[in-house]
This record gives C-alpha cells, sequence and structure tokens, in this order.
C-alpha cells in the first residue's frame, strides 16, 4: 500500500499515507497493518525502498519526513503486485473454523440466531458501501478501477448472503448434528461437482 501511494502521488510523509489508509479503511478489507506504517517506512529506507527526500513542519506541527520510491522500490513493487494478485482464495476463513470445529453442542436455534444477525450486518454494510460508491462515482472522486475493487467487494458479500440463506434453511429443515448441517453444503456442492461432464468439478 505504502509503496503504491507513493508510486501513484510521487513524494509523500507518513501522516499523508496513513490518511489515505484511514480514508480507505484499507485495514478492515485489506489487512493493512497501518498502526506498522512507520516502522514500515523505516524498514522500507533502511532496505533501500524509499529514500527520505526532505523534512518539512507546518505551524507548530512536529517535523514530518517526506519519503519518495526509489527504483529498488519500483521494482519490488511489482513483485508484491503479482504476489497480492495471483492467489486465489484469502488465507483466513475464521467462521469456516468455528462452523467446523466449534459448532458441536450448539442449540440449532441459537446457530441459526447468531448466523442470522451476522447476515443481517452484512445486509447493511452492502447498502452502505453501494450508496458510498455510487456517491463518489458521482463526484468523479474515484476512477473505473476503484469502482471496480468497491463492486468486487459488494460481489463477495452477496454471495456471502446468499450462503447465509441457505444454511439457515439446511438448519431449519435438516436432521443431524450441528456440525454435519454446517458441512452439508460443501459436501452436496462436491456431490454435484462430481457429477459434471467428465467427472470433474465445474
Amino acid at each position: 500500500m505504502a509503496l503504491g501511494i507513493l508510486a501513484r502521488s510521487g513524494p509523500s510523509h507518513g501522516h499523508h499515507i496513513r490518511r489515505v489508509a484511514e480514508l480507505t479503511d484499507v485495514s478492515e478489507w485489506g489487512g493493512v497493518s497501518v498502526g506498522a506504517l512507520y516502522r514500515e517506512l523505516r524498514s522500507m529506507e533502511r532496505e533501500g525502498l524509499v529514500e527520505a527526500t526532505r523534512t518539512e513542519r507546518v505551524g507548530n506541527r512536529p517535523e514530518r519526513t517526506v519519503y519518495a520510491i526509489t527504483d529498488e522500490g519500483q521494482l519490488e513493487l511489482s513483485t508484491l503486485r503479482e504476489q497480492a494478485i495471483k492467489p486465489l482464495f484469502s488465507s483466513h476463513d475464521p467462521i469456516g473454523v468455528a462452523l467446523l470445529f466449534a459448532s458441536h453442542g450448539m442449540e440449532r436455534e441459537d446457530l441459526r440466531r447468531t448466523l442470522r444477525a451476522r447476515r443481517d450486518k452484512l445486509a447493511i454494510w452492502i447498502t452502505e458501501v453501494a450508496a458510498e460508491r455510487e456517491r463518489l462515482i458521482r463526484k468523479g472522486h474515484i476512477d473505473a478501477v476503484a469502482a471496480s475493487v468497491m463492486r468486487r467487494a459488494i460481489v463477495h458479500v452477496e454471495a456471502e448472503i446468499r450462503w447465509h440463506d441457505e444454511i439457515d434453511a439446511e438448519l431449519a429443515g435438516a436432521g443431524g448434528t450441528e456440525a454435519e448441517v454446517a458441512a452439508g453444503g460443501a459436501v452436496a456442492e462436491t456431490q454435484a461437482g462430481d457429477q459434471t461432464p467428465g467427472g470433474g468439478n465445474a
């Protein structure tokens, strides 16, 4: 994130980079640890990825170091970008872990209530983000790529809501233990995939 902002915006101080991170809420959806930003900037300076070009002071505020990306930093940015785009799945799925390993013994209605509460929050999130996306597009504050990134997030959450509706229906009508029901959707999808032409998954 930091290298990308420096490459796009030119020399910037850490406060500017942090402000962009806060405005885009990247720590929530991108897994970026904004609290470690200044330490990372100093580390990247030692590695030759960025260089301090000057210090500046505005009013009575403390001096701020302005950093610029180096040629080595541009190369590192290209490498990191490729590494970030290639993976097909995110690395963590806490709700999957919770359902597979910790739902045993939980009352079915309690599980449904917990999942429905999560689904309702996701629905509210979609409404808010979709409205904000339209506002930013209308005012010309984001380009086509940024708008598409926001749309991608909305599509992902829409799929998550559909999954919530499916598992709620399964919990309402299926028998078996809670863990078996929670795993039922994945099993059904696997079996459906085995029946596709050629015997492979779709």
